[in-house]
């Protein structure tokens, strides 16, 4: 019996014994290769590697395998192994001939990212682009496609209003994307770049994956595994900041932090703002990143708290109006990506947004709460170099409720609403020159229960070495507007229907982009009165068009350590939608938009230097003094910024940046009084700047162990 016993003990073990298979998966140049799959063929044994190229699981299998190494624009690599001897191993891909140069679909799509083929911006240029004082809005604002409104800091895109673009956090919507401010003063992004390590962004034609926009989606990337633990110190005229990075085997933890006062920057130069208490905020982010065998895990968190109070100059009311608001805002998410068996792929994702304001007015006080979730679930597989699958699922929910505080009434508004939607998209790649995109997504509305089904269709064709010709189609839709729902719960979506036809040519680090778009308002929100209220009618009865060209040329490579990129947008747009009594072109849209970008290294002076000028041609207002409807326009628009980083030293940089260099009296618009005077005029003011010039000085300092580290990139 004891022979039996010990018999089945040595079989016990021989089976279950587990050997260990590791290495790292690099290219040519020995860079890691994240996300490669690697397995023992005829075995679901496996992993993923990280973003180091690293892998490593376990096997009961024994003896002389094949391990089988595959990733996206690489060739397949087959080795044969001894399984109880494979550790820490480095294995090498190479890029796939018939990969290398296959047609990327460009229509409406700028991407930021070192290792995206399509990529239009890397990431250093969102807060390396002088002006952009660290936003990524600032810097997107240089592409062709959108509109520079000053008096809000939104993205405006091809005619389209700043609701209509929607923003996600590694693949989850952000449902208050912006910090506090106050009427006529530009918000900036919650969001600071040095978090992110790729951004995609899109003005039309995108996935099926996305919905709830009509104009544009914004997507940023958090990084994965850092390198290194390290610290970043600022001090800045506006405030100081503090990050830092620690790292373990399996997982790392980043959090940085902020804050930030305007007093300090006032007394040394004034702004035309009659401040009570100018604006202060204490702000941070931190994401969590953890390694599985299969998979990464990342959880993300930010918040903000932010205060103002000021004295506006109402030009229907004598005296100045208080404005004074309080904000509180906290925005998490957690995702996985991760592999699964037989060459699928999961994702995940939750995320919940809470944002609450208190406003004091002379009249009385408003607060407003809105609380907003999200959850999704995709999964993909790419069935060969030609054929791959996208589908999934996701919900929005979105609680709304504010109240106005009055010595005669109170008065309460509220919104509820659910969403559910259902994804798929197909990628067909019929040769090295020419793909296709076919997508679905279908969407129910649990408030007005209404379904749609909207089709979306993109395709390229490499007409060149060099130029590739791409072409999409898509129906887009997207819930009222937030501060229409809240005085009437059962309005309708707003729909868009974009066509877009785009020419790339790329070679030596030069890019040149052109693309037409036509893009269809139907079913746009319509009230009876000349502002939204109680007692208005409501209707989905609007219309809209936006047709235009946009323009890109960028250059890296004929003059030595200059860096330039010079767009340009032309856009004929009308829209009948709100208190509109005609279709117009709206107030937030100049027809014409030019921008030119150029950084240069200075060798000498150890310096980076900057330059970016903005031009708009001037935008429609309406004159109530005219008797047709905005028929004015603004004066042209324009803005000349500088941006200077000196390396003290390796890990210490000052740096420098000013706005509007040329002091240009920019106008964005003018406010009407409600009645005429004595001689039948109605008297106006100009909306402008809050001061025609900005200048930011700040100290940043690097502690790592690599001594070299600076945060250039980040400025």
């Amino acid at each position: 019996m004891k022979i039996l016993q010990i018999l089945f003990f040595f079989c016990v073990a021989s089976v279950c014994a587990q050997n260990t298979i590791s290495g790292k998966v690099v290219d040519s140049k020995s860079k890691p290769i994240e996300k490669a799959n690697v397995f023992l063929d005829g075995t679901y044994d496996g992993a993923t590697t990280a973003a180091d190229g690293s892998f490593s699981f376990e096997t009961t299998e024994t003896g002389t395998l094949v391990l089988k190494v595959s990733a996206l624009l690489y060739d397949t690599a087959t080795i044969s192994i001894d399984v109880q001897n494979f550790k820490n191993q480095i294995i090498i891909l190479t890029a796939s001939e018939s990969t290398l140069d296959t047609v990327v679909i460009n229509a409406g799509t700028f991407e930021a990212g070192d290792k995206s083929k399509s990529a239009v911006l890397k990431p250093l240029d969102i807060v390396t682009t002088a002006g952009s004082a660290g936003d990524i809005v600032g810097a997107l604002l240089t592409l062709p496609g959108t509109q520079t409104v000053g008096e809000s800091g939104r993205l405006f895109i091809r005619g389209g209003e700043a609701n209509e673009t929607q923003t996600f956090v590694d693949g989850v919507r952000v449902a208050q994307p912006y910090g506090a401010a106050a009427n006529n003063l530009p918000a900036r992004g919650r969001f600071s770049p040095f978090l992110f390590k790729g951004i995609s962004f899109s003005t039309g034609g995108y996935s099926a994956e996305y919905g709830e926009a009509l104009s544009s989606v914004l997507l940023l990337n958090t990084t994965d595994m850092p390198t290194e633990e390290q610290t970043d110190i600022s001090i800045m005229t506006v405030g100081v900041g503090l990050s830092n990075t620690q790292k373990w085997n399996k997982s790392a933890f980043t959090f940085n932090t902020s804050y930030t006062n305007l007093e300090p920057y006032q007394w040394i130069a004034p702004q035309d703002v009659d401040w009570n208490k100018p604006y202060q905020s204490l702000s941070g982010e931190a994401v969590y990143r953890r390694e599985f065998e299969n998979g990464l895990l990342k959880v993300y968190g930010a918040f903000d708290a932010a205060q103002l109070d000021l004295n506006q100059f109402d030009i229907n009311t004598s005296g100045l109006s208080r404005f004074a608001l309080k904000n509180d805002n906290f925005y998490g998410n957690a995702s996985y990506d991760g592999a699964l068996n037989n060459g699928w792929r999961i994702f995940s994702g939750l995320s919940f947004g809470y944002s609450t304001n208190k406003i004091d007015l002379n009249f009385g006080n408003v607060t407003n709460t809105e609380r907003a979730y999200h959850a999704k679930l995709r999964l993909k597989k790419r069935f060969s170099s030609s054929h791959k699958l996208t589908f999934g699922a996701e919900a929005f929910r979105t609680n709304f409720g504010e109240l106005f505080e009055e010595d005669t009434a109170d008065f309460k508004l509220r919104y509820e609403l659910d969403i559910v939607s259902a994804f798929a998209e197909y990628d067909y790649t019929l040769s090295k020159d020419l793909a296709f995109k076919f997508g679905v997504r279908g969407s129910r509305n649990a408030l007005l229960n209404s379904n749609f089904v909207d089709p979306r269709v993109s395709l390229a064709y490499k007409i060149s070495k060099n130029g590739t010709l791409s072409a999409a189609y898509g129906i887009f839709r997207q819930s009222a507007p937030a501060d229409l729902l809240k005085f009437e719960n059962r309005l309708g979506n707003e729909k868009s229907t974009h066509y877009l036809l785009n020419y790339e040519y790329r070679k030596n680090d030069q890019l040149f982009r052109a693309e037409v778009y036509d893009k269809e308002y139907d079913q746009l929100v319509t009230f009876s009165g000349n502002q939204a209220q109680f007692g208005e009618t409501f209707t989905n009865s609007g219309f809209g068009m936006a047709r235009g060209v946009d323009l890109l040329w960028r250059d890296n490579h004929n003059i030595k350590n200059l860096e330039y990129w010079v767009s340009y947008s032309y856009i004929d747009t009308e829209r009948l939608y709100r208190g509109f009594p005609s279709a117009v072109t709206p107030s937030f849209v100049a027809k014409h938009t030019a921008s030119i970008v150029t950084k240069y290294w200075v060798q000498a002076l150890k310096s980076q230097i900057g330059l970016t000028h903005t031009f708009n041609s001037g935008r429609p207002y309406n004159d109530p003094n005219e008797t047709a409807f905005m028929n004015q326009k603004t004066k042209y628009f324009q803005n000349l910024s500088l941006g200077w980083a000196y390396l003290m030293n390796p890990q210490m940089i000052i740096y420098f940046s000013a706005q509007n260099l040329l002091g240009a009296q920019n106008v964005f618009g003018y406010q009407f009084a409600n009645n005429p005077d004595e001689n039948g005029q109605y008297a106006r003011r100009a909306i402008r700047p809050a001061a025609d010039k900005f200048f930011f000085v700040g100290f940043f300092w690097t502690i790592s162990s690599d001594k070299s580290k600076n945060q250039l990139d980040n400025l």
